[in-house]
């Protein structure tokens, strides 16, 4: 298994600090509690059922033709790699990791790109993934750049595989408009921007044909039912979708110049996170879970990245947090 954030109980054992005590900016989720309404005692007792109107629902959502839930984004990333036949994979790297996992436990030759793809590269690849924005940097690659991989791909039978798990506050640099396309399949999230990860639900963007193979792959009642109705009440909720992708995206520049004001400059980001890499990043982690506060540490690319506080209580917790550790480490 590969590491992951939002792993809040064992940080308060290593800490030893307990649960109630922590500020977790582990995991790039929206902070704030979704309303969601209650559930019909139906959604418990029933199977689930796939004509519901949820995937009419997400594909207006999304701006797509069609979507197929699922079961989390994750549930695609692994089943993916099950439709083809061994090929080469390459992946824009460095991002989220379980994507290469997937596709070398299939079986499949995986190469490392970075996002200067050349045409060379594209020639001698069967699919591309790109995670866009990029988790953990927050790189953002435009769509009329994918798009052009995209026509490279599909001319000799590949795909491109684009997970905007990260997409939905700023959904007009999005792909899903144009999933329609052969070989171009887009992944979305319900639980970033939602900030709900708990439920477990995603949506496929692709062609009928690739949905359906990718439907018999996953099996029959893939996703909950309770999952289901949750997700036709927060994918109808207009309202409450603008306003949060106001405030996120006023958050994440809140914290980028808290970041920056810190002496943490540079780095990147998104509306859900901010991504730095600091002269001592694991020193960094270790010095604010002492103080209480979880951040996700990527060691292999010395970088840290923050989520967005809550409140403003926890605003100022950070603040303080970061001054005290920048200080301790100077």
């Amino acid at each position: 298994m590969l590491e992951h954030g939002g792993r809040l109980r064992r940080a308060a054992s290593e800490f030893g600090l307990p649960l109630e005590q922590w500020l977790d900016l582990s995991t790039g989720l929206a902070p704030y509690h979704w309303p969601i309404p209650p559930l019909p005692h139906s959604v418990w007792s029933r199977l689930p059922e796939p004509d519901d109107g949820l995937s009419e629902m997400a594909a207006d959502y999304y701006a797509a033709p069609r979507a197929l839930p699922v079961a989390g984004s994750q549930d695609a990333i692994q089943a993916l790699p099950l439709l083809r036949r061994r090929c080469r994979v390459g992946i824009v790297e460095p991002t989220y990791a379980e994507h290469r996992q997937a596709w070398v436990r299939a079986g499949h030759e995986v190469v490392s790109l970075s996002s200067d793809v050349s045409a060379q590269q594209l020639g001698q690849l069967d699919v591309l993934v790109v995670v866009n924005p990029n988790n953990p940097t927050g790189q953002l690659i435009s769509a009329e750049r994918l798009l052009q991989w995209h026509q490279t791909l599909v001319a000799q039978g590949g795909w491109l595989v684009v997970d905007e798990a990260f997409m939905d506050v700023t959904p007009g640099c999005s792909l899903a408009p144009h999933s329609h396309l052969p070989g171009l399949i887009v992944l979305r999230s319900v639980g970033k921007f939602f900030g709900l990860a708990g439920l477990r639900l995603g949506f496929v963007l692709a062609t009928v044909d690739l949905l359906a193979a990718l439907e018999e792959q996953l099996g029959p009642w893939a996703v909950s039912g309770p999952a289901r109705a949750v997700g036709q009440a927060i994918l109808g909720d207009r309202h409450t979708q603008q306003l949060w992708r106001s405030r996120l995206l006023q958050d994440s520049d809140r914290l980028d110049a808290l970041l920056n004001a810190s002496g943490l400059q540079g780095g990147g980001g998104c509306g859900l996170f901010q991504w730095r890499q600091p002269g001592a990043a694991p020193a960094l982690y270790r010095s604010l879970a002492r103080r209480g506060v979880l951040v996700r540490l990527f060691p292999e690319l010395a970088g840290v990245r923050f989520g967005l506080p809550r409140s403003e209580s926890q605003w100022q917790r950070l603040q303080l947090a970061l001054q005290n550790c920048l200080k301790e480490l100077a």
